[in-house]
């Protein structure tokens, strides 16, 4: 595949997951280093963390920063590109939380209408 041709679809499906948007907002605030991120994301294990860390430094949106200290010291910071996504990532996460009783109630009344079963499980 041709590295100038990345897909959108393959773009926004990498930085709209659901590990990657809690990484990228998690790590807006600075440096901050994996225990850090393995902490303050709920639900997160540290297999997945680390293939996501791995996949967001391959699209360059964090970099990884190895200090020469014992052990080694190991940050993560969001680049320039994704600093702007964060912009944008603050939105989508204030329109969801703004609109998740929203949210609840229509599906609560859509399953009402078109399963009743759903409801008396």
């Amino acid at each position: 595949m041709n590295a100038h041709a990345c897909p959108v679809r393959e773009v926004l499906d990498r930085v709209a997951g659901k590990w990657s948007v809690q990484i990228l907002v998690a790590a807006a605030q600075g440096p901050v280093r994996f225990t850090e991120l393995e902490r303050g994301i709920e639900g997160i294990s540290r297999r997945m963390l680390t293939l996501t860390l791995r996949q967001l430094e391959r699209d360059g949106l964090v970099s990884r920063t190895v200090h020469p200290t014992v052990p080694p010291k190991v940050e993560y910071a969001l680049t320039p590109a994704a600093e702007e996504l964060y912009e944008t990532l603050l939105r989508l996460t204030d329109w969801a939380e703004r609109h998740r009783v929203y949210i609840a109630e229509s599906r609560a009344a859509y399953d009402t209408a078109h399963d009743p079963e759903l409801v008396d499980a």
